[in-house]
């Protein structure tokens, strides 16, 4: 049986994480390759309620340390129903966020640290990181501006410009402790120049 590949693009609001994943889906399928798309929190039906706690705007209350543990949790189903079931049956699974991003939204946005989420999730994912991620790079003024026109914004979304700072320098802490899985795109190109970038990537990964 071909191996299975797990493979997350990670960023921060605004980035076009979704835009991306999508239009990759649909060239690595075009290529032959078996793709399983989905999202972090949520991607199966426990995940999708846990995600509806932690990204309701009226959960205002909920405590940073909560938050970090409703993300592995959420984390947790999602990989033992979804991500190893199909990478074990050799399909590439196509994720949006995984722990890189509680690194960067609880241990530095919400000022955790970093180590604490680390240690949290360890627990919860039990060794099964990503093989390849993608960071889609972008200020974070620049991505939030990108924003602006969305209809629904999320607890995290609303959140001071000084929060997604942290988060940004988060992500930048993140490359370094994983050079040789993180790969950096620079996500204020065109949507076409960022898709053509992160599919190099990929093909170059398959193929070696």
């Amino acid at each position: 049986m071909k191996k299975g590949l797990f493979i997350t693009l990670e960023g921060p609001d605004g980035s076009g994480k979704t835009t991306i994943a999508t239009a990759l889906k649909e060239k690595l399928i075009s290529m032959g390759y078996e793709i399983v798309h989905t999202r972090e929190p949520g991607g199966i039906d426990i995940a999708e309620q846990i995600r509806n706690v932690i990204l309701d705007p009226k959960n205002t209350a909920m405590d940073p340390k909560t938050e970090a543990l409703l993300y592995a949790a959420s984390r947790r189903q999602h990989l033992v129903e979804k991500v190893i079931p199909n990478k074990e049956a050799g399909k590439i699974v196509l994720c949006e966020r995984f722990l890189d991003s509680s690194i960067a939204y609880q241990g530095f946005g919400r000022e955790i640290g970093m180590d604490k989420i680390i240690s949290i999730n360890e627990f919860a994912i039990d060794g099964n990181m990503p093989d390849l991620t993608i960071y889609l790079d972008i200020d974070e003024e620049a991505g939030l501006a990108r924003l602006k026109d969305r209809s629904f914004k999320d607890r995290l979304d609303v959140e001071s410009i000084s929060f997604h700072h942290r988060v940004n320098q988060g992500y930048k802490e993140v490359v370094k402790k994983f050079p040789e899985r993180i790969k950096v795109v620079d996500a204020s190109k065109t949507v076409e120049e960022v898709l053509d970038a992160c599919l190099n990537i990929i093909t170059e990964y398959i193929n070696d």
